[in-house]
């Protein structure tokens, strides 16, 4: 597999630039989100995370510190680099710098269809399905293994 490096990007920088180009892509483009929905008021707050794989950003997500857990979101994959792990790869980085902060307790919202993902990673789903962006969502939260309950 080629070399992937997850990077932090800080907001405005030419890295998180590249991110919301890919995020606009991805999510507006590719699977028709309403521009007005994809960009929030979060983007300036957020950390983001790149990956960056020849010289070129590939993937992107944000995280959003809240008081009861972080929220994990915006998780996007250029096409030609899915299946390469490194949706995986970029969750385990953002976990690791939360985790290095005393963070432990994490949650997104997945598509319906991406549910699989999460869950090899240690997400449960939970609650009914909703609709987000035209499409099908469930929320999800990491499972606790040590005391064997869910956590949101």
């Amino acid at each position: 597999m080629d070399q992937i490096t997850i990077l932090r990007a800080p907001v405005f920088s030419t890295l998180c630039n590249a991110a919301f180009r890919l995020r606009r892509a991805v999510f507006v483009w590719e699977q028709k989100v309403p521009e007005e929905e994809e960009n929030d008021s979060y983007d300036l707050t957020a950390t983001h995370f790149v990956a960056v794989a020849e010289g070129e950003v590939v993937g992107t997500l944000r995280l959003i510190a809240m008081d009861e857990h972080v929220k994990i979101g915006r998780v996007a994959v250029d096409g030609q680099w899915r299946g390469k792990g490194i949706a995986r790869k970029m969750i385990a980085a953002a976990q690791e710098h939360c985790r290095a902060q005393g963070r432990d307790r994490f949650y997104l919202t997945a598509q319906s269809d991406k549910l699989g993902l999460y869950e090899k990673l240690g997400f449960v789903a939970f609650g009914p399905e909703f609709m987000d962006g035209g499409m099908p969502h469930r929320a999800m939260r990491d499972y606790d293994k040590d005391s064997a309950v869910l956590v949101d």
